[in-house]
């Protein structure tokens, strides 16, 4: 069986498209993609959601990452990629973030928040039921 297996790997690594697609180089920033996809999303949703601490915790990290990517040997641009945008989208919510909370963005929308409307919601579900209830 380990026969086997060295001759599935020395053929694999024979390839260097193969290899490639088989290497850390492409799973990590593949599997890495998902946090700049959520962080492009989460920019359609309301500012009153984001986390400060979060999004200063994850533009350091994607810009730790990005020199990372380029420092090791050999460069591994897609994981500079990933972080790129990552930092950009981070930068985005941050922004956003600040806006809403410190620059006057709240009072300048007028409108309670996410937050405050599914509360309110939430208290008339509960309201309601009880009323159902007590029937």
């Amino acid at each position: 069986m380990a026969a086997f297996v060295k001759a599935v790997n020395a053929k694999i690594r024979s390839n260097p498209t193969l290899s490639y697609f088989c290497s850390t180089h492409f799973w990590g920033p593949a599997s890495n993609f998902g946090i700049p996809v959520a962080a492009v999303m989460d920019a359609q949703k309301s500012p009153e959601l984001i986390s400060g601490q979060m999004t200063l915790a994850l533009t350091i990290y994607s810009a730790t990452f990005m020199r990372y990517a380029l420092a090791v040997t050999p460069r591994n641009y897609l994981l500079f990629l990933c972080h790129f945008i990552n930092e950009g989208s981070q930068l985005t919510q941050g922004y956003r973030y600040l806006q809403w909370h410190h620059w006057g963005g709240r009072e300048k929308a007028g409108v309670h928040g996410a937050v405050e409307e599914a509360k309110e919601k939430a208290v008339a579900a509960g309201e309601k039921i009880k009323e159902v209830a007590s029937k």
